[in-house]
């Protein structure tokens, strides 16, 4: 417990704004080792890759127990802090979100992602509705004693185009992250946006630090440093990047 507690406060101390964390998500015990060897400070798991590596599709399709002991062999395989996503808590009730939590950081997470939409639905919880979802959460990092990492995901940018993103959109991200600080967030994470003039809006509106996933149409680390940003997360793209290559091997030496 005292290594765990060491990890958790040590991946606190990593989120700076203007000097962004660099997750580069993974999704098993080899790919934690890799990223490991290749520099990583800390190791994040993403729903999506882990969920495609034992076959199953995004959206808490992956049994819990599964996704647990999976979080579990990558943990014991290393030393650095690991961080979890839960998707949606793995159902709508605060006491379902509560249990998910005290499982993750008794498989030894250290924080975790806690993503607002409505998992198998069509949009997100209303603020007050997820308010009481993540001060579920943080009660139960609370009681477990392991100051976990609570990452309070939005999906508004996830929810719409890029080219429809907007100060307006921002601005209802600003409230979210206002409403899960309170509730006891300690990191606010708007994957999809990757506009820097909203994202730097963002960042200097809301005291959390704020995370953005690198995907295509999002700038490069520095210019998220400079626009205030605190956490870098790769999510599902390395392993989709890893397939590609896997597959391109196997048809090279099955063809030939």
């Amino acid at each position: 417990m005292s290594d765990q507690i060491e990890r958790a406060r040590a991946f606190h101390a990593l989120h700076v704004k203007g000097d962004p964390v660099v997750l580069f998500n993974v999704w098993d015990p080899g790919s934690a080792q890799a990223v490991v060897k290749a520099g990583a400070k800390a190791l994040a798991t993403g729903s999506w890759p882990v969920a495609a590596a034992f076959g199953f599709a995004d959206g808490e399709k992956i049994p819990l127990a599964l996704a647990l002991d999976n979080f579990r062999r990558i943990t014991a395989s290393v030393e650095l802090p690991a961080t979890m996503d839960l998707e949606g808590g793995y159902g709508p009730a605060p006491a379902t979100v509560a249990s998910t939590v005290r499982q993750a950081i008794e498989a030894g997470a250290v924080g975790f992602n806690f993503e607002d939409q409505i998992v198998g639905g069509g949009g997100l919880y209303e603020i007050a509705t997820q308010v009481e979802r993540v001060r579920a959460a943080a009660d139960a990092v609370k009681a477990s004693g392991v100051p976990a990492f609570i990452n309070a995901r939005t999906d508004i940018f996830l929810k719409a185009k890029p080219e429809e993103h907007s100060e307006a959109l921002v601005e209802q991200a600003i409230a979210r992250a206002a409403a899960y600080e309170k509730a006891g967030a300690h990191g606010f994470f708007a994957p999809g946006l990757g506009d820097p003039a909203l994202i730097e809006k963002l960042c200097k509106a809301v005291a959390l630090p704020v995370n953005i996933i690198a995907l295509a149409h999002v700038p490069p680390r520095q210019k998220l440093a400079e626009l205030g940003v605190a956490r870098v997360s790769h999510g599902p793209v390395p392993y989709r990047k890893m397939v590609v290559w896997l597959e391109e091997q196997a048809r090279a030496a099955i063809s030939g």
